[in-house]
């Protein structure tokens, strides 16, 4: 793994993963659109780097993929460019459509023609990087998903990422491409778009507008630090099998209450103001299709890739709420959250 292109670099988890390959003295390409999650901010620390370039373009032209590929004599592909919030897929699904199903499949009919043009090459890699979405639901005793849990997903983004995570297996098992799937439990860390739960969850307390949860909250998140998933990617670009697909989870199964009323407890501790901000939060309508419970069992990523999750939670859950306690401006007052 030498000149690596990542799709969707510029946004939260793809920007993290950006940096750690060019600390490995990776050449990094970065492709996006730069659509709201995505920000040339997020790459201020790779933009130093003389081995990073930036293409400003849509993984929907397979022309502009062609051209990247074979320019920059491409030998890893992360595929991380998605429309990824299930608000938004509810309101818009044909957006998730095009971008997280149609995009997909331009880059692997793109990739595939690069790779078979360059005589199949045994050390190209196609890591598809999907969600514990797909899955669908848990109830509250039934055992996390794992790499053999059936597909039963339950909004439009989750099935945009079924159908493209789908693709990438045919196109394994149609033409032996060299494909990896990936599939992850719900990320937290800096540079993530306020749409979601923990910097909203901040900028709202911090605005001091109501601290909106749906439903009871007692919804459960599987939680997993964002540079944690990174060095999973890595692995599975490395030292994975194609064909072959891994889930990565912090093992950090929290209801969406506990884990407000945590951010909450956290603020009071360097941002104090006259009142604890948990006495902001109320409860909304529920979302439609809120999926109950999310949890995945990482057994086989940690025995396979030698994959480990690093400082505990509580650590680097406050390190983030510190970060987006100084970087988040306040939001509308009409914003929820989940």
């Amino acid at each position: 793994m030498q000149n690596v292109l990542v799709t969707g670099g510029a946004g939260f988890i793809g920007s993290h993963l950006v940096d750690m390959l060019l600390e490995q003295g990776k050449h990094v390409v970065v492709l996006d659109l730069l659509t709201y999650a995505g920000s040339m901010e997020n790459l201020a620390e790779a933009r130093v780097y003389n081995t990073f370039e930036f293409v400003h373009g849509d993984i929907c032209d397979g022309e502009l993929v062609s051209n990247i590929l074979r320019n920059h004599n491409i030998d890893t592909v992360f595929h991380l460019a998605a429309e990824s919030h299930v608000d938004n897929s509810i309101a818009d699904p044909g957006k998730f459509i095009q971008t997280n199903v149609t995009g997909t499949y331009s880059m692997l009919y793109a990739c595939l023609h690069y790779w078979e043009d360059k005589g199949r090459p045994h050390d190209f890699r196609f890591i598809h990087v999907s969600t514990d979405e797909v899955f669908g639901q848990l109830g509250l005793d039934d055992p996390a998903f794992n790499e053999q849990t059936a597909y039963a997903p339950n909004s439009p983004y989750s099935a945009s990422k079924a159908a493209s995570d789908l693709l990438a297996r045919a196109w394994y098992h149609t033409y032996k491409f060299p494909a990896i799937i990936t599939n992850c439990s719900n990320n937290f860390g800096t540079r993530q778009h306020t749409e979601k739960l923990i910097p909203k969850v901040v900028a709202l307390a911090l605005s001091g507008k109501p601290i909106t949860i749906y439903g009871s909250g007692e919804n459960i998140r599987d939680w997993l630090y964002v540079k944690d998933h990174c060095q999973g990617l890595i692995l599975a670009a490395t030292h994975g099998n194609i064909g072959e697909s891994y889930c990565f989870g912090g093992n950090n199964e929290i209801k969406n209450i506990d884990i407000v009323l945590t951010i909450c407890d956290m603020l009071d501790t360097f941002k104090p103001k006259g009142s604890p901000y948990r006495a902001n939060i109320i409860h909304v309508a529920d979302r439609k299709g809120h999926d109950f419970r999310y949890a995945i069992d990482a057994t086989k990523a940690r025995t396979a890739l030698n994959w480990q999750t690093g400082i505990n939670f509580a650590e680097n859950l406050y390190t983030t709420i510190r970060y987006y306690g100084v970087m988040i401006t306040p939001v509308k007052p009409q914003e929820n959250v989940q």
